[in-house]
């Protein structure tokens, strides 16, 4: 069995080709979507800011082969992405993500002399 890492990944992305009922919808549900709302999940979490209602961010938990990488994180939640958008009925353009590898990461400690 090979070795799982954790990622943490965010897709960001640009509205594109809203439909009317679309964009009425986003308004709405823009103050559930805002920054206090951002988490990272398996399922995902969209956030974007309704003025102007250009650019959103959807954050991901992505679990998988340490061998596959990074690269292979943000693709996989870039096509969790694609797929959740397109269930809701957003249009967008192309999608970029940032990966960051929780088990590689290095945490930075104040010595005790500092705190």
């Amino acid at each position: 069995m090979s070795e799982q890492h954790t990622y943490r990944v965010i897709v960001r992305g640009t509205w594109d080709g809203l439909t009317e009922e679309a964009r009425t919808r986003l308004l709405a549900e823009a103050a559930e979507h805002g920054m206090a709302n951002m988490r990272f999940c398996e399922e995902g979490s969209l956030t974007y800011e309704p003025a102007p209602l250009k650019h959103f961010s959807m954050r991901y938990v992505v679990v998988s082969d340490a061998a596959d990488g990074e690269e292979m994180a943000g693709a996989i939640a870039e096509d969790r992405a694609e797929r959740a958008l397109r269930e809701l009925g957003y249009g967008f353009g192309a999608l970029k993500s940032t990966v960051t590898d929780l088990d590689t990461m290095k945490i930075n400690r104040k010595a005790a002399s500092r705190r």
